[in-house]
């Protein structure tokens, strides 16, 4: 097994796939890439076993056909120590050693058995849907950040999605807050909904943000497939009941509150530095076309105010929030403007973009209140 390839394509690429690997493994061979080499195509993968993520790297040349597992941090560190140059592998498929030349330097290792290595499952009997990258992307953007660490409630620890024939949503909560993403312009033939857990959609987002494709996307009761380029990404799906996230949406908020994004959103960044770093309580007080921006942490005597002119509908409130929770939300929407409903101080307050430039995005935030310090 013999091929050349270029040390900063191949770098780049393991990079790319090397966040699935675990710092510990219950199986040894998962510290390790596989490479497998058949007629000129080289792919290589990496797996936890609940995700396997496999992409096809372009050699220059190449002879014989095999497969063998190499050390995946070991490969990297030395690779990220040349410039960009040819490398040369030599592996013999018997002995598994590895003979590497690159410039004027010889270097050997020693891999597995590639055949040991855990096969990917295969999504039999699936349903497929084929997706543009870019709105994978923004979903899985604006949603990973509101899923939940409890793994007592492993179902909230994963991106909820539903495919209609009317459109595609993806859900996140952790129960302090939750956010909707819906597509109207992509549908699914077939109805169908699981829950996606967060490791592999972190990996593949940033993969795909890279990119303008077409995603094939299909996936059964126990796995999902996510597929474009020279990419494949193969996960676990979280098995559960995801909880009825539509009964938790207030509706009737009759208070409503609409201010520039940027402004709101740096406010709130000063405001918080002085509050109480366990509770990040931050109080919002509106009234008329004035919201006011509060903060203290009384053991400290640390306190803070800023005024903002605002458009307000509603009678007067005085409502608190956890300005991390917040500050997320705001984070991840693009818009000028955006508005906050309200019905009392004690129920979820909605956030909204105002005037999103793309009519096919629905975007829906939810941020429980916070008890105030009277």
């Amino acid at each position: 097994m013999k091929f050349i390839v270029s040390t900063s394509v191949l770098l780049k690429n393991l990079q790319s796939i090397s966040g699935v690997l675990n710092s510990s493994n219950t199986l040894p061979i998962l510290d390790n890439f596989l490479f497998d080499l058949t007629d000129d195509k080289l792919k290589v993968t990496a797996s936890d076993l609940e995700t396997t993520i496999s992409v096809v790297v372009p050699v220059n040349k190449s002879d014989e056909n095999g497969c063998i597992a190499i050390p995946a941090k070991f490969l990297i560190d030395t690779l990220k120590t040349f410039p960009d140059i040819p490398m040369s592998f030599n592996i013999n498929n018997e002995t598994f050693h590895v003979e590497i030349s690159a410039g004027e330097g010889k270097y050997k290792l020693t891999g597995c058995d590639g055949n040991e290595f855990p096969k990917a499952p295969i999504v039999e009997d699936g349903t497929s849907i084929s997706l543009n990258s870019d709105t994978l992307a923004n979903a899985f953007n604006k949603t990973l950040f509101a899923t939940g660490n409890d793994d007592m409630r492993i179902v909230m620890t994963g991106v909820f999605c539903q495919l209609s024939d009317r459109d595609i949503t993806f859900v996140a909560t952790d129960a302090h807050k939750l956010v909707r993403y819906r597509r109207t312009d992509t549908k699914s033939t077939e109805t169908g909904s699981f829950i996606l857990p967060k490791k592999p959609l972190h990996l593949i987002k940033n993969i795909l943000s890279a990119h303008d494709v077409p995603v094939k996307f299909e996936y059964n009761n126990t796995n999902a497939l996510m597929e474009f380029e020279n990419f494949t990404l193969i996960c676990r799906l979280i098995d559960g009941k995801y909880p009825n996230y539509e009964a938790v949406i207030p509706v009737n908020n009759t208070k409503k509150l609409t201010v520039n994004r940027q402004q709101i959103l740096t406010s709130i960044r000063r405001v918080s530095i002085f509050s109480n770093q366990l509770t990040r309580q931050i109080r919002f007080s509106i009234s008329g076309q004035e919201l006011i921006l509060a903060s203290e942490d009384m053991e400290l005597s640390n306190e803070a105010k800023e005024r903002l002119t605002c458009s307000y509908d509603g009678e007067d409130i005085d409502i608190g929030f956890n300005s991390k929770f917040i500050l997320e939300m705001i984070t991840n929407i693009d818009s000028e403007e955006i508005c906050i409903e309200m019905s009392a101080a004690n129920r979820a307050a909605l956030i909204f973009p105002v005037n999103n430039e793309n009519k096919e995005e629905d975007i829906l935030m939810l941020v429980m209140p916070v008890m105030l310090n009277q």
